[in-house]
């Protein structure tokens, strides 16, 4: 991405806070990226353990010149309880330690409200993850606004944020009866089975009221999404909250080199050159993507099993994306061995740890993508042109397949996926998904006759669109230029 130094913004200094997951990590790196494109300099506070994670990011971003600071501020796993290295959400072990992480996280506050006393130029904005619910009343201290970025789009922002006005899964009979969102553009019926997590777990009713106070105190939120995608969402959220929403994506477009693609977010857990002479031995649109982000631990043996069964059946390629084996028993891993690694077919490639997933998605042998519906996946798809086979598993997710299938109509579903699984694992090794619903989704995608053509189609026209929002003078581009101009009217105290 081109760097310019713009004469209205290169004095504007912007604090990015992410929260601690690489959902949120990742696309907060590419929005600063973004800003420094405009001309903006920016300080990324981030923590040891996660800075080592995206080191080779780090690196290139300073030998570019591309005037991004990263800061990593001890995290105090050890005081609160965690084990030492538990920086991240993805390393906590269980779910009874998560307030123990919400807490250490807490303590960010006092040293980073230090260094930003102390640094030049002085702090413009502060955008920050929505879990870090202390970010406005930090940004009051130094007088500037404050954006939060969620990792929502705007419709899935829109949903909660009617939810939280409405009540209405409250007053569901049961956990399983659909009931409909209010004032929505469109109808959509939801079970509060399928709702993120703050509307269904109460011992964390606390937490999450306290989330929803620094909502309401924050100026608005910046959207990794573009207008195009979900037109005129961004807009009914505005006008519901009554905060500014800046829809500014899709910033993975602005990882444009070989090295960013394969080192986005973490290094690539296998070898990046070995993986593109595979997808270049494919025929176009032949192969099918399979992953379901970084908490990957959702599933477990037996499911894992009836998943890659299904992909075995179907006629096509694929690249599966798995955890590493540490949690495997041997005979499990062994049948991943024998039936996947071993294979001198050359059907499929199977990645343990971290994939690739823009690079991977962006090669035209790439003809379908498998995924959980993860706002960062479901949009990497879109900038892609990929269509996706839908299967849901927490927060959002239920949500942004709404918009993938029945508004885009991009997807198609998986099986009969209709409950939200318990982060941080199922209590039982259980099936939600069988091999034969998986191989009918594959059929469905990828060879679903003038149906799938006329899917494949949009997918296509909204890949367009994505490359148009981010350009000069798209839509992203010119909501990036208007909020830094409001940061700048903010800083002369002339925004109404």
């Amino acid at each position: 991405m081109e760097i310019t130094n713009s004469p209205n913004h290169h004095n504007l200094h912007f604090i990015l806070i992410p929260w601690l997951a690489p959902g949120h990590m990742i696309p907060m790196i590419d929005i600063s990226r973004v800003l420094a494109s405009h001309g903006a300099a920016v300080t990324l506070f981030t923590t040891p353990v996660n800075a080592a994670r995206i080191k080779p990011t780090i690196d290139r971003l300073s030998a570019d010149n591309i005037p991004i600071k990263f800061v990593p501020l001890r995290f105090p796993a050890v005081e609160a309880g965690l084990p030492a290295g538990c920086e991240n959400m993805d390393s906590i072990p269980n779910r009874a330690l998560l307030s123990n992480f919400l807490n250490a996280a807490k303590l960010l506050r006092g040293p980073m409200a230090q260094y930003l006393r102390d640094i030049a130029p002085r702090p413009s904005c502060i955008i920050s993850g929505t879990v870090h619910s202390w970010a406005p009343e930090l940004a009051r201290e130094f007088g500037v606004p404050c954006f939060f970025f969620q990792g929502f789009c705007s419709f899935s922002l829109l949903c909660c944020h009617n939810l939280y006005t409405s009540k209405v899964h409250d007053a569901a009979s049961s956990p399983t009866e659909p009931f409909v969102i209010p004032d929505l553009p469109f109808e959509f019926k939801i079970a509060r089975k399928q709702l993120p997590a703050q509307f269904q777990l109460s011992q964390f009713s606390y937490l999450v009221e306290e989330q929803r106070k620094a909502e309401l105190a924050a100026d608005g939120v910046v959207v990794n999404s573009f207008e195009e995608l979900e037109p005129g969402c961004a807009e009914l959220l505005r006008i519901a909250s009554g905060k500014l929403v800046w829809s500014v994506g899709p910033v993975s477009l602005c990882n444009t080199s070989k090295s960013d693609l394969e080192e986005r977010g973490d290094k690539a857990s296998v070898d990046t050159n070995e993986c593109i002479t595979w997808l270049d031995s494919k025929k176009p649109r032949s192969v099918i993507y399979v992953s379901f982000g970084s908490t990957t631990d959702v599933f477990q043996p037996k499911q894992l099993t009836e998943l890659g069964l299904g992909l075995l059946a179907c006629k096509w390629s694929f690249i599966w994306v798995v955890k590493d084996g540490e949690l495997f028993s041997p005979d499990f891993e062994g049948w991943l061995h024998e039936n996947f690694e071993a294979r001198a077919d050359g059907k499929c490639l199977l990645i343990r740890g971290w994939g690739p997933q823009v690079m991977i998605l962006s090669h035209r042998a790439v003809g379908g993508f498998l995924t959980h519906c993860g706002w960062n996946s479901t949009l990497e798809s879109v900038a892609a042109g990929v269509p996706m086979v839908t299967w849901p598993l927490f927060a959002e997710q239920f949500m942004n397949q709404k918009l993938i299938l029945d508004i885009l109509r991009i997807g198609v579903r998986v099986g009969d996926v209709d409950t939200a699984v318990e982060w941080l694992g199922l209590a039982n090794d259980s099936v939600a998904v069988w091999r034969e619903d998986v191989t009918k989704a594959l059929e469905s995608l990828m060879d679903g006759g003038e149906e799938g053509e006329e899917r494949r189609k949009r997918a296509e026209e909204l890949r367009k669109k994505a490359k148009t929002a981010i350009e000069k003078g798209g839509s992203s581009y010119l909501k990036m230029k208007h909020l830094m101009q409001f940061v700048d009217n903010y800083k002369a105290g002339t925004n109404a």
